[in-house]
């Protein structure tokens, strides 16, 4: 055989193999980053969730305090109005009333969709959109850890991920106590 042609053949041989162990590497460094990317995406939501549902809870509960204040006040006149005698002091209840009742029309002109029953719902809606998020989220975790897994056990990935120290990671496990619901705690 020309020894040309034998250069040329080692050639190209060593070029595939080269090109095969590249390729290989850098699919078990997309497949690691991608695991650490989906695992810190949990973590934005898990933060966002830690910030933002006591802040609604607080307003929810602040509006819920409002409305009973408000309602409380507007019974109490009325009873007041109701067994008084004194056309003076029913004109000063009157009064009253009216200018408790101007306050609850200014708030419900200026917010009109601020309303106890409706926080309530935005709360709720609020929890729900997160909880889904996070199931994705965690959804998507799993699938890049599988995806890992697969990926370092295939040959010929497996000959390097043993040689740069790539393990088999673990799926993300819920433990007994995370399933356990206590719900929205006011």
């Amino acid at each position: 055989m020309n020894p040309i042609i034998t250069i040329i053949i080692l050639i190209l041989l060593a070029t595939g193999i080269i090109s095969v162990v590249v390729a290989a590497y850098n699919k078990l460094v997309m497949l690691k980053f991608n695991t650490q990317k989906a695992y810190a995406n949990i973590d934005v939501l898990l933060k966002q969730r830690a910030d933002e549902i006591p802040n609604l809870i607080k307003v929810v509960k602040e509006y819920m305090n409002y409305e009973e204040k408000v309602l409380t006040q507007l019974t109490q006149l009325r009873t007041q109005f109701l067994n008084s005698n004194d056309p003076n002091e029913k004109i000063e209840l009157s009064n009253q009333m009216d200018k408790t009742m101007k306050s609850v029309f200014a708030v419900s002109e200026n917010y009109p969709n601020l309303q106890a029953s409706a926080t309530f719902s935005e709360l709720q809606k609020r929890v729900s959109d997160l909880e889904n998020a996070l199931s994705d989220r965690r959804e998507f975790f799993n699938e890049s850890i599988n995806m890992y897994n697969i990926g370092i056990s295939e040959f010929p990935s497996v000959l390097l991920a043993k040689i740069f120290g790539y393990k088999e990671k673990s799926l993300l496990q819920i433990s007994e106590q995370e399933k356990q619901y206590h719900g929205v705690q006011f």
